[in-house]
């Protein structure tokens, strides 16, 4: 068994720098091929007259879970809140990539930075999804890495996200967006950096007055939070839009594919990364816990 985890460990650091992950809406076919994760998503809202309440603007920004996961939360606050919804996820970053000032030593550019966004979109929601690369895979981390020495790991992942959330609060001025930290699923490998990142994002978004996002939650057992599972029972939505309810004749959907322990994205794998090209209940899981937040359920 724990030969067969360590495999799935090594598949998971590989695909950090190349998920083949896409994703259509919920009611629709799944959506073409689009652009490199470089470019930024930028998609807006339809009209809508009879609107009472003004539309909110919303900011996505991650790694390879939020670059799978894009298309299919852009559906949701769309379908759900008219939103304008932009996107720029780039796989195997953490919260350091998005920092203005790291130059070479990120995988973000310069254009796609938190901050820079921020300053130009005008947000007044800025969803915020990572992992926590733990393997070192990017270069401003500069090596420091779970495995090695946890201690330091959690300490340089806490001061990134309060350098983090400086940034974007100074770039958005008097109209500072609300940062939504997106709390994550199980690990199999480490449930307990799981369980620690997760509460770093509370901490945050305790200390700065934003939001949390438990789309962990979604995807992980009743009483059994930080526990991995690879398939969960049907919730009522999915039972009423079968898509989503993989194996109706068990009560149960898969939340992963065999080879893949970390992402949600049903397809398989590309070397370029992209949003998730099939319906994938994990995603749209989260998806929609997210815009509930946002919606301010």
């Amino acid at each position: 068994m724990r030969k067969a985890w360590m495999a799935g460990l090594l598949l998971g650091v590989a695909l950090l720098g190349g998920c083949g992950d896409p994703t259509s809406g919920a009611d629709q076919a799944p959506a073409p091929e689009v652009p490199r994760a470089s470019a930024t998503t930028q998609q807006q809202a339809p009209a809508s007259p009879t609107a009472a309440v003004k539309a909110p603007t919303v900011l996505y920004l991650g790694d390879s879970l939020a670059m799978e996961a894009q298309k299919v939360l852009g559906t949701e606050l769309r379908r759900e809140l008219r939103a304008e919804y932009t996107s720029a996820p780039y796989s195997g970053t953490t919260p350091c990539d998005y920092l203005e000032g790291t130059g070479k030593r990120s995988l973000v550019p310069d254009a796609d930075k938190a901050a820079t966004l921020v300053r130009s979109l005008r947000p007044d929601f800025v969803a915020l999804q990572f992992w926590g690369n733990a393997w070192g895979y990017t270069p401003c981390m500069d090596g420091i890495t779970h495995d090695a020495d946890p201690r330091t790991y959690f300490d340089r992942y806490a001061a990134d996200l309060k350098k983090l959330t400086g940034q974007i609060a100074a770039a958005g001025g008097d109209r500072r967006p609300r940062i939504v930290w997106v709390l994550q699923g199980p690990d199999p490998i480490t449930p307990d950096r799981v369980r620690q990142v997760n509460a770093l994002y509370e901490e945050q978004a305790d200390a700065s007055g934003d939001l949390v996002a438990d789309a962990g939650r979604t995807v992980s057992a009743e009483q059994a939070r930080y526990t991995w599972v690879r398939e969960l029972p049907c919730t009522d939505y999915e039972r009423a839009h079968p898509d989503y309810c993989t194996a109706p004749g068990r009560d149960r959907t898969a939340l992963h594919r065999d080879d893949d322990y970390l992402h949600f994205c049903l397809a398989p794998t590309t070397s370029t990364p992209k949003p998730c090209p099939v319906r994938s209940p994990g995603i749209l899981r989260m998806a929609r816990e997210v815009t509930r937040v946002i919606r301010g359920d």
